[in-house]
């Protein structure tokens, strides 16, 4: 399968990228500064160095075409609300675009849970960075791609257990960013999990087994309605 990641080499999509790589598929990465080409080259990746930001539209699709499934991880990392705003807000309408005009029907983005961190004294850039991430998510779902919608619990490092919650609706816990780059690698190659909003912390079930379960609650709950 072909797979292009935007955010190749932040923390989930290098992580992502060795993930899909490591599981046969052809990998695209998309990346800012000239110095990280070597590293997604040493993964098995192609890389692609551009300034998602600064990049045209067209360029991105050209970049794209051909693609299977095109992953959003990128991110801000707690930069400007401009950049916040450049990068979480309108790099995901330019993807959304490049991704129709480049014939790309499957749009995973990575979010973020829309209660994050609530319990913490708010802060100007962290709530402007909530209302741009709920905009993207609400431009995508829009959209006639078909999409996923991955909303992550506080990212942690260390060792990923292979095991999550998922679901529609979760309490707000953490998740480290290899069961993060793990979920995106099984939702890849899970075709049948389309138009849905997930979210995703640590928890007690395999990756693999979560989606299956997941997929089967939306099966029964489809042929449980009234004809």
């Amino acid at each position: 399968m072909k797979v292009f990641v935007i955010g190749a080499t932040g923390g989930v999509g290098r992580r992502l990228v060795r993930e899909l790589v490591h599981r046969g598929d052809d990998v695209g990465g998309l990346h800012r500064r000239p110095e990280q080409a070597t590293d997604l080259r040493d993964m098995g990746a192609d890389s692609f160095n551009a300034d998602l930001a600064a990049m045209a539209e067209d360029d991105l699709a050209s970049m794209i075409a051909g693609t299977d499934v095109l992953v959003f991880s990128a991110g801000a990392g707690g930069g400007s609300t401009e950049m916040t705003t450049s990068i979480d807000g309108q790099g995901v309408s330019k993807a959304i675009a490049a991704a129709q005009a480049a014939g790309v029907r499957r749009f995973i983005l990575v979010s973020v849970f829309p209660e994050a961190w609530r319990e913490r004294p708010r802060s100007e850039g962290f709530e402007h960075y909530l209302a741009v991430k709920k905009q993207a998510d609400v431009e995508l779902a829009a959209s006639e791609l078909d999409w996923v919608i991955l909303r992550p619990a506080e990212l942690a490092d260390g060792v990923g257990s292979g095991t999550v919650s998922l679901s529609q609706a979760l309490i707000h816990t953490t998740v480290s960013r290899d069961n993060v780059a793990a979920t995106l690698a099984e939702l890849v190659h899970r075709p049948e999990l389309s138009r849905v909003v997930l979210e995703l912390s640590d928890g007690p079930s395999r990756i693999p087994e979560a989606i299956q379960a997941l997929d089967g609650q939306r099966r029964g709950s489809i042929q449980e309605k009234p004809a």
